[in-house]
């Protein structure tokens, strides 16, 4: 088994699939951002940053591979990218699983939405032994990301899934915990550097 993951980290790191990777996590923020365009028009502008969580998720990660392909660590953004494609990836499969529970289907967009946010997650572990970031960053992320938690369900700019309105309470209180989690898991990547797959940069 560590044979197998220190070849698939060869080709995870190689410059040719971290190019893939990073056109692949732009059109998907391109997309993302296009998607929350009714949302976005409708919210005003001290909200906007803080609307779009996935396409904004894998903008930061992009920044981080860039960053790796220039040999460098931007740690914020590592740090940021890491927490939240894992937190809004999970939870983006978890609410369209409620949505599959609530409609009885999801249709072909639905089901795109859960395997691409599932990648999502996917990604941010893959590369856990990549990322730098020191506790400095992991304190900004967390001021972010439990920032986006009040944003979104005090000051109600959730992503919108109007059929589970009803369950906002609940999925609030999930997200926050969400949050929490992803946050351990970073503070977890920090403290623990893998020596089966070394930070190449």
């Amino acid at each position: 088994m560590r044979y197998i993951w220190a070849r698939l980290w060869t080709i995870l790191i190689s410059k040719t699939f971290l190019i893939m990777l990073l056109i692949v996590n732009l059109l998907g923020s391109i997309y993302g951002y296009i998607w929350y365009g009714d949302q976005l028009a409708e919210a005003k502008p001290i909200f906007l940053i803080f609307i779009p969580d996935s396409p904004t998720a894998t903008l930061f990660f992009s920044i981080a591979i860039i960053g790796w392909l220039l040999k460098k660590h931007w740690r914020l953004f590592e740090a940021l990218a890491f927490v939240t494609l894992v937190k809004y990836g999970v939870w983006a499969v978890f609410m369209n699983l409620m949505v599959l529970n609530e409609l009885g289907s999801l249709g072909f967009a639905g089901w795109m939405l859960v395997v691409s946010h599932g990648l999502m997650a996917v990604q941010g572990l893959l590369y856990m032994p990549m990322y730098d970031f020191k506790s400095v960053h992991i304190i900004i992320t967390a001021i972010w990301t439990l920032h986006d938690v009040v944003i979104d369900y005090v000051f109600n700019q959730m992503p919108w899934y109007h059929m589970l309105n009803q369950y906002m309470t609940g999925i609030g209180y999930f997200t926050f915990w969400l949050s929490i989690v992803c946050l351990i898991i970073a503070i977890f990547a920090m403290k623990k550097r893998f020596s089966v797959a070394p930070n190449f940069v």
